[in-house]
């Protein structure tokens, strides 16, 4: 099975709005970024590319097929597309690559969400049946998830608001983060709930912009020359969108994805993981087996901004640049997607 190098990667600011910006816009920059990181001229310089983002965001059918134009229209390429944040993309380019039909890809995820208001929109992702026609919306059901982990006490609104201080703090050295900076637990607690228990700095700023990466095969990466990490296992697995038939204080499809990608194989130095809700990020971590030995979001993670759909990809992306920087030589990135940590992906890089 050949081995997976990323060799390239590189994301917008998080802006709470991007104005006249277009999508094509949101992404040109990222993918000229990650051309010239590895000395390709464009996408035609690699022999896959897949896409993640959400129609639901500029709602309309096929509305990714816009965000194409960035790669320019002529001469065709071979290009898929998942309806997914661009981690999933990044998981079917690297079967593209281990299945021999390539041996170099680019990845790229974006959305827009300025546009609309994202709690709703996204509970459009809700069982069709049962839970979407309730317009049951994200922060509504992650507080849900909030309620009982804190009736469990298996967290405290302390324990959130450490979680919020902690990002913040660490990503005051991120140029791309939204929110950062010094903040105090008593600042934070004195807050009132948007939605009990959850106050809005337990919620993360949702952020338009993108985010773009390119692997390839190990030769490759040795032909072309560049830095790489290893991206040495990956995995996902998704629970039941049935929220009463699982245990929301738990994340058994983060640690199933974790066991699968190799992530008790060697010590996890960093963890970036995709938690948009400050309680998430305590599930996680409990999930994943982390201890005080790992450094968790040092970029200050998406409670410092969330890039929608490009988040996830941009939690890898994070750990490969602590890799070819020489920081560590082995960590771990989370990605989620749909209500209440549903489904989940782990991958593992490592110093070549």
């Amino acid at each position: 099975m050949k081995e997976i190098a990323v060799v390239a990667f590189s994301q917008s600011d998080c802006l709470a709005q991007a104005g006249a910006a277009n999508e094509v816009e949101l992404i040109m920059p990222q993918l000229q970024a990650v051309f010239g990181q590895v000395g390709l001229n464009n996408a035609q310089d690699v022999d896959f590319v897949c896409s993640g983002s959400c129609d639901y965001l500029q709602g309309a059918a096929f509305a990714f097929v816009a965000g194409v134009d960035a790669l320019g229209a002529v001469p065709p390429i071979k290009e898929s597309h998942v309806e997914m944040d661009a981690a999933w993309a990044l998981y079917e380019a690297i079967l593209k690559i281990r299945m021999g039909h390539a041996e170099s890809a680019l990845i790229y995820g974006f959305g827009k969400s300025s546009s609309g208001e994202l709690p709703i929109v996204l509970s459009q992702q809700l069982d069709p049946y049962y839970l979407a026609p309730l317009w049951l919306d994200s922060v509504s059901l992650a507080a849900m998830q909030a309620r009982l982990l804190l009736d469990r006490g298996l967290a405290t609104e302390r324990t959130m608001a450490e979680v919020v201080v902690r990002a913040r703090r660490n990503a005051i050295g991120n140029p791309h983060a939204q929110v950062s900076g010094e903040f105090s637990l008593a600042e934070l607690l004195a807050a009132d709930t948007v939605v009990s228990p959850l106050r809005q700095s337990d919620c993360a700023p949702v952020a338009d912009g993108a985010a773009a990466m390119i692997i390839c095969s190990v030769e490759k990466a040795r032909e072309w020359g560049v830095p790489y990490a290893l991206l040495s296992g990956i995995d996902h697995r998704i629970e039941t969108h049935n929220l009463g038939m699982r245990d929301l204080t738990d994340s058994v499809s983060t640690r199933q994805a974790a066991t699968a990608a190799g992530a008790g194989r060697g010590p996890v130095e960093v963890a970036e993981l995709y938690a948009p809700f400050s309680h998430q990020e305590i599930i996680l971590t409990r999930a994943l087996g982390l201890g005080n030995d790992t450094l968790v979001n040092p970029s200050g993670g998406v409670m410092a901004g969330n890039l929608m759909m490009a988040s996830g990809l941009s939690r890898i992306g994070e750990v490969f640049r602590r890799i070819v920087s020489g920081d560590i030589a082995r960590g771990l990135a989370h990605a989620t997607a749909g209500p209440c940590l549903q489904h989940n992906l782990v991958a593992v890089l490592e110093s070549a």
